[in-house]
């Protein structure tokens, strides 16, 4: 099967709302999700919400493992858990096909052989002020990063980002992509009404973004 076979298999998929409902819940909890808890997000039974899960698994879209959540071992310990998180292979498909992810990866080869990376972050900082300035008065930056695709979470007084749009090229241009990100995000944070005494900093989570952010006030 083809990558674009499976990604518009993917979508069929989601085209469920039950599915895409779970889907979502699962892609934006930093931790694995087992399945009373996506039942109870979803509202719906545990045996109906385990169908749908497993279907998403089926096309790819969430991954499994299997954990003994009462800490325990041994006997007695009960089985182990079912437990999914979102799956790190990407889905993406057009009609008609495009080669966004070749451009973007040559621009970056380009950018990177050339030293351009100040520039890019300058440019990154101001797109990103843009944004910021476009979105109005009171905007709260946890919303805007959640409309632009960070699922942003909450870790104590850090505010983390759950995804990182930017993931295919930043595997392959960790330190070009990562400084981009990095900028644009505070570029956002000053163009925001609602972002001053907030800080983004390089943060890297094992699966996710490489920027966290904490407001001036410790407080969330």
């Amino acid at each position: 099967m083809s990558s674009e076979d499976a990604a518009l298999e993917a979508l069929a998929v989601l085209g469920d709302p039950v599915r895409r409902g779970l889907y979502r819940h699962v892609s934006g909890t930093p931790d694995e999700v087992g399945r009373d808890a996506a039942a109870e997000a979803a509202g719906i039974s545990r045996s109906l919400a385990a169908f749908h899960l497993d279907k998403l698994v089926e096309a790819g879209l969430l991954e499994v493992s299997f954990r003994r959540l009462s800490g325990r071992s041994g006997p007695g310990a009960g089985r182990p858990a079912k437990l999914y998180r979102r799956a790190e292979g990407e889905r993406a498909v057009s009609v008609p096909p495009r080669s966004y992810d070749t451009a973007g990866r040559l621009l970056a080869e380009v950018v990177e052989r050339a030293g351009l990376d100040g520039e890019l972050q300058a440019a990154a900082r101001a797109d990103g002020e843009a944004g910021g300035e476009a979105s109005g008065d009171g905007t709260d930056p946890v919303e805007v990063l959640r409309a632009r695709g960070f699922e942003p979470f909450w870790d104590a007084g850090t505010l983390r980002l759950n995804n990182c749009p930017f993931h295919a090229l930043a595997d392959q241009f960790p330190a070009l992509v990562c400084g981009m990100n990095l900028a644009g995000i505070e570029g956002l944070l000053a163009g925001l009404k609602g972002g001053q005494g907030w800080t983004a900093e390089m943060d890297p989570l094992p699966r996710g973004c490489c920027v966290a952010l904490r407001p001036a006030d410790d407080e969330n």
